[in-house]
């Protein structure tokens, strides 16, 4: 189902989706001195090996690209982590803001990035369908990237193709492998949480990674070229698409490296 939603208020979500107030919200301030070493979290395994790609597009809220969603090309997936199995990249989306002093949704102490990459992966050795997954409590792995502003060669292949999706819309966008968009070094935060749009629901294990990749000024701002509506409506520039820092209520942050 369509959800109707915007960014102007995130605060007012909960009167549309209660769970925006619930126990496992997203995204957190991750305080670095508080989260707990965990000697038994495997090191993150990523393989995208297969170009699986199939679109990208301006969904009115972010920029998406989407990839091929079947059982033969399942491998696409990241495993170990803090996951009991191996989960299927579905899509990726960005979060950034008008300027580089905001524009994540996740903080390091309080510190925000100008932009945030959510590598959006289900369970589909559990779980039927994504819609299925993206309801239960195991259902969902997102892994957040921040986004620090540096040259970046390797995103120009998908800032140059941002033209294409300026309003409401759909291009194709094939055969892009997203390893090029993985630092070099995996170590992560994780903790339990949820979808940072609505219907916001709380299936999501996060896997926060602790180094940034890098974008160029120039690369940043096609980003902020991008509009919130479709061609017909009055232009409302796409900038600002994050929710705000949810309160932790008690859950622990586990870190997969030593400080």
């Amino acid at each position: 189902t369509a959800h109707r939603w915007c960014y102007g208020g995130p605060s007012e979500w909960y009167k549309s989706y209660p769970i925006a107030k619930g126990d496992r919200q997203s995204p957190i301030n991750i305080v670095s001195a508080q989260a707990i070493y965990s000697p038994s979290l495997k090191p993150l395994a990523i393989s995208y090996e297969l170009c699986t790609s199939l679109n990208i597009s301006n969904n009115g809220h972010s920029v998406v690209v989407e990839f091929e969603d079947n059982e033969n090309r399942s491998r696409t997936v990241i495993n170990g982590g803090p996951l009991e199995g191996p989960y299927r990249l579905k899509q990726f989306h960005f979060h950034w803001g008008i300027s580089q002093h905001q524009g994540s949704e996740h903080t390091v102490d309080g510190k925000s990035f100008p932009c945030e990459l959510h590598l959006v992966h289900w369970n589909a050795r559990k779980y039927a369908a994504f819609g299925e997954a993206a309801a239960a409590p195991d259902g969902l792995a997102v892994v957040g990237v921040f986004l620090e502003v540096r040259e970046h060669a390797t995103m120009n292949r998908l800032t140059d193709a941002l033209y294409m999706v300026k309003f409401k819309t759909k291009a194709q966008f094939k055969c892009f492998n997203p390893k090029c968009l993985m630092p070099s070094s995996l170590d992560y935060w994780t903790y339990p949480g949820s979808l940072t749009t609505p219907p916001l629901c709380e299936s999501v294990t996060w896997i926060v990674l602790r180094e940034p990749i890098r974008i160029s000024e120039k690369q940043m701002d096609k980003f902020r070229t991008l509009l919130f509506t479709s061609e017909e409506d009055e232009r409302m520039q796409m900038v600002n698409n994050f929710r705000p820092p949810q309160p932790l209520k008690g859950r622990m942050v586990q870190a997969s490296f030593k400080e």
